[in-house]
């Protein structure tokens, strides 16, 4: 056994070298990368790293592409060859688990994750449904309709009921807002009709994501892992990288301004990152950089995940200080320009040649280089990485359903909530009953002040036939609003006409 290893407070220990390679817990939020081919340990490390940031009471939030993530929940098993890695590091193989929450925007496999259409803005939607300039140009006009017609964007049902305003009434808007074709909104139709066919429609809602339950530790003081069930939602990557960069802007939206703590209020691993940057227009880009660069004055660290370094645009590249390089092979010209690349971006170590070592590393092997000091990179090592404490592997669905049960968010988040907006409002308006709309309604929307408070809180009895919804009643209405103000439940919905979330407004002064 190597000699016995101390481990300074304030760090936690990744690799060894021919010393400790430690993430520095009060410079983790200047985000991180961690790179290398498929089966050379990417994923193993990432778990060594969620482990020690919720070891040290930083909640964590990760998506498991395959599953085996999830394991960080269950205590790990003395494998040979874990404790005799972790012999050969000088620290003591001490099986852990880990307080997991499971989100899954489906609910099959953790608790659903929603957003309404308002909170995801038209930049991102037109991303989602890959919109050409034209047709996000009449999907910011339907944003800006219903704001001026104070009408709540919360699901697909909604946008889908306010464009068919706009094409049911092309000629006369053409003339305020522009050219507005009813064959542009039928090609917006289409894309929405694709997305709810690959079931992200579950993903647009009531109740939405309270970012708050993302950042909190357990009775022990320690950080709680949140994994996201990535496994069928990478059937849609641009879902997959549309929902991440919207829960990132969310947390930059939200979080106050702490500047650099001790340790980061919350971490976040973005896996398989080059989804979110292939055929990126560039001006989503653009507030790609724009968050990752001021996200860490609000206390959050963001760590990205992926294959290849040349996968991650040189501008947010550069704001990635902490470094963990697995193996690359150099098989073709675009291998070896993605080794050398990667080489480039380390402070170089006189002992080797790092484009070399980059592509003669073994499974469980990296180069690492942590910021250190005052934030400076330290010299590129060549390490072998610690072991995963937790269980290596997917937990069983009975652990994922514990898990579930003692989240403390049970029924949180389970009871999809739909609340009259702009689909039955627009209902009312043509005499539909929006519960049957083949069926004239029973009274009409009655419009004025009356009409314009109905459409802003709701209201009514639940709706016949739907099952597992709830709609809210008038005076649950006012007394929601009375602990969330209408500021928040309305104005961040419906609040302002084109800039949506943080994305819109970086980008708001440009548009």
């Amino acid at each position: 056994m190597a000699e016995k290893m101390t481990i300074p407070d304030g760090t936690f220990l990744v690799g060894k070298s021919w010393k400790p390679e430690l993430v520095t817990l009060k410079l983790a939020n200047r985000h991180g990368l961690v790179t290398g081919a498929t089966g050379t340990g990417k994923t193993v490390t990432l778990q060594v790293m969620a482990e020690g940031f919720a070891r040290a009471g930083v909640p964590v939030f990760a998506a498991d592409i395959k599953g085996d993530l999830s394991g960080i929940g269950a205590p790990g098993d003395a494998k040979p060859p874990f404790v005799k890695r972790a012999d050969e590091l000088g620290v003591p193989y001490e099986p852990e688990q880990f307080t997991t929450v499971f989100w899954d925007i489906f609910g099959e496999q953790g608790h659903p994750i929603r957003a309404t259409i308002s909170e995801m803005g038209p930049l991102l939607l037109a991303r989602l449904l890959d919109l050409n300039d034209v047709q996000e140009g009449v999907l910011n006009i339907a944003f800006r309709i219903a704001d001026e017609q104070k009408l709540l964007l919360l699901d697909l049902k909604d946008l889908r009921a306010i464009l068919t305003n706009i094409a049911e009434n092309a000629a006369q808007l053409t003339v305020q807002y522009g050219n507005v074709s009813a064959q542009t909104v039928g090609t917006i139709q289409r894309q929405l009709l694709v997305i709810e066919n690959q079931k992200g429609n579950f993903f647009f809602g009531e109740p939405a994501l309270n970012i708050n339950d993302l950042i909190r530790c357990d009775r022990d003081g320690r950080g709680i892992v949140n994994i996201l069930a990535a496994d069928k939602l990478m059937a849609n990557p641009r879902l997959y990288a549309t929902f991440l960069l919207w829960l990132l802007s969310e947390l930059f939206e939200e979080l106050p301004e702490v500047g650099d703590l001790p340790q980061p209020k919350l971490v976040f691993f973005f896996d398989e990152a080059h989804l979110l940057f292939n055929g990126a227009p560039k001006v989503l880009l653009e507030a790609v950089e724009t968050v990752v660069r001021l996200i860490r004055s609000k206390g959050v660290g963001v760590y990205f995940v992926t294959q290849n370094p040349l996968d991650i645009p040189d501008t947010v590249l550069a704001q990635l200080g902490n470094r963990v390089q697995h193996a690359l092979r150099a098989f073709t010209p675009r291998d070896q320009k993605a080794v050398k690349a990667a080489a480039e971006t380390f402070r170089q170590n006189p002992k080797f040649k790092t484009e070399d070592a980059i592509t003669q590393l073994a499974v469980g092997e990296a180069l690492i280089s942590m910021l250190e000091g005052k934030g400076v990179p330290s010299i590129v090592e060549r390490a072998l990485v610690a072991p995963p404490m937790a269980q290596v592997g997917p937990v069983t669905a009975a652990v994922r359903q514990q898990a579930m049960a003692s989240s403390g968010l049970r029924g949180k988040y389970d009871t999809e909530v739909d609340r009259e907006s702009a689909y039955e409002v627009l209902m009312k308006r043509k005499g539909l009953d929006p519960a049957n709309p083949n069926a004239p309604a029973q009274q009409a929307s009655t419009g004025g002040i009356g009409g314009m408070l109905e459409g802003m809180f709701g209201g009514g009895a639940p709706k016949p036939g739907q099952k597992g919804r709830t709609t809210q009643s008038m005076s649950e209405k006012i007394i929601t609003s009375a602990a969330r103000s209408v500021a928040s439940s309305v104005g961040r919905q419906i609040g302002s006409a084109i800039i949506r979330g943080v994305l819109g407004s970086i980008l708001g002064g440009r548009r």
